[in-house]
């Protein structure tokens, strides 16, 4: 399973690594660091279809469905 939230579309991003000291002087860089997206697993509750729905989902996608609603939003994303 690939790291990305169904809803939003985030995944993972390079970032460079940098220390208050590197950036004054911007020598010896520390490299690139991968930066995770924030997936959590939930249990969805949809009340016009009746059922809980398990979804690994970032913490943005659940804003996202506080908002929106649960169905119209799971629907959107292609997984109801």
């Amino acid at each position: 399973m690939a790291k990305t939230c169904p809803i939003t579309n985030k995944s993972s991003l390079v970032a460079g690594g940098y220390s208050n000291r590197i950036r004054a002087t911007k020598f010896n860089p520390t490299g690139n660091v991968r930066k995770q997206v924030n997936l959590q697993k939930k249990r969805i509750f949809v009340p016009e279809l009746n059922k809980t729905i398990t979804v690994t989902v970032s913490t943005q996608g659940l804003k996202t469905i506080a908002k929106n609603g649960a169905y119209k939003t799971l629907k959107k994303a292609g997984l109801i």
